[in-house]
């Protein structure tokens, strides 16, 4: 579910909507959180369907670290990319905002944290050289965002968070100990979908190192 502060605007014909803040939204305020409204697909199901639902569903879906694809129910699934994106991903099922969102903005996040299925050419951009996401970005970019996630989790217990409700039972203690005593945060490329099974069998602490290690530059290694 979107931050009840949003609403969806037209952009222009090549773009189409996106999703805009009505009012502030300040920095490490939950912005979208996975509810039990949104749908979720197996890849044989979404093979299954006809052309037209097909199409529908790989245009707005992403796909979570089981492969599973996941279809927003609200205006969510119109939130558009940038690669200097204000909502940053995170490892439990939410995104915050990485800074002050203002009234008016367009809320934006980055397609390299949704496991896209095929590389996606993007609009040049003042500031990066990224002008494609890359369905391996997360292994790529995980540090990047982490750094981002973890200085807007530091005003996360400072700010009102209408979505705190959403936040799944299994992550909320975390949360707790994030906000209150500054507790690192779980890597977001624990949401990477490994699509060869390299790393699938693999107890879960030693299948994000070896994800890590495999999102190295090869002279790194």
């Amino acid at each position: 579910m979107m931050h009840p502060d949003t609403e969806l605007r037209y952009i222009d014909d090549s773009i189409g909507v996106g999703v805009f803040a009505t009012k502030r939204i300040p920095k490490g305020t939950i912005t979208w959180a996975l509810d039990d409204l949104d749908q979720t697909f197996r890849e044989d199901e979404v093979a299954a369907l006809d052309d037209a639902r097909r199409k529908q569903v790989l245009k707005y879906s992403f796909r979570n670290q089981e492969g599973l694809y996941i279809l927003c129910w609200d205006h969510g699934r119109f939130i558009n990319h940038s690669f200097r994106a204000n909502c940053v991903g995170t490892a439990y099922d939410i995104q915050i905002a990485g800074r002050d969102i203002l009234p008016g903005e367009q809320l934006c996040d980055d397609y390299g944290i949704l496991n896209m299925d095929e590389p996606f050419d993007c609009f040049p951009e003042e500031g990066t050289d990224r002008t494609r996401v890359m369905p391996d970005d997360l292994l790529r970019y995980y540090e990047v965002w982490d750094a981002q996630a973890t200085e807007a989790f530091r005003s996360f217990g400072r700010v009102a968070q209408p979505l705190k409700h959403l936040i799944k039972p299994e992550f909320a203690a975390k949360l707790d100990r994030v906000a209150s005593l500054g507790e690192p945060i779980d890597s977001v490329i624990a949401t990477y979908y490994d699509r060869d099974g390299r790393f699938s069998s693999m107890d879960p602490r030693v299948r994000i190192r070896e994800l890590a290690i495999a999102g190295r530059p090869t002279a790194d290694r």
